[in-house]
């Protein structure tokens, strides 16, 4: 994931749109991927939760109705368990997810996506 900025996405979700819109406005390369149809792997799914604040809480996305619908304490399940239910359920997953393998940004945050362009913009400086 390293310097290449994914996009995890859902067309149909305003924020994802709000996002790729902010994204193209302002010049930032991305790689789409369909949150549903592609769904991050298991070994993606960890990463993503080492680049968050509140690990597994930051990506969850608990007031979904697929969250409303599981049947499952989800504070008794184990880390491996609770990342193959996210990966199998995609729904449960906040949305959209940007990350560069270095910062994360979960939901339509556009402070969090101005200092992501300002970074690269200073590496490509460096470099």
């Amino acid at each position: 994931m390293e310097d290449k900025l994914l996009f995890y996405t859902y067309p149909s979700c305003t924020s994802c749109r709000k996002t790729k819109a902010w994204l193209k406005e302002n010049g930032v390369d991305f790689e789409e991927r369909h949150l549903f149809k592609d769904t991050p792997s298991i070994d993606e799914l960890k990463e993503i939760i080492t680049l968050s604040t509140d690990g597994i809480e930051e990506i969850l996305a608990r007031r979904s109705t697929s969250f409303k619908k599981l049947n499952v304490e989800i504070d008794d399940l184990t880390l491996s368990e609770m990342l193959e239910l996210m990966h199998n359920e995609p729904k449960l997953l906040r949305r959209p997810i940007v990350t560069n393998g270095k910062k994360l940004i979960v939901g339509y945050n556009k402070s969090g996506l101005q200092n992501l362009k300002q970074r690269k913009k200073k590496l490509a400086v460096v470099s």
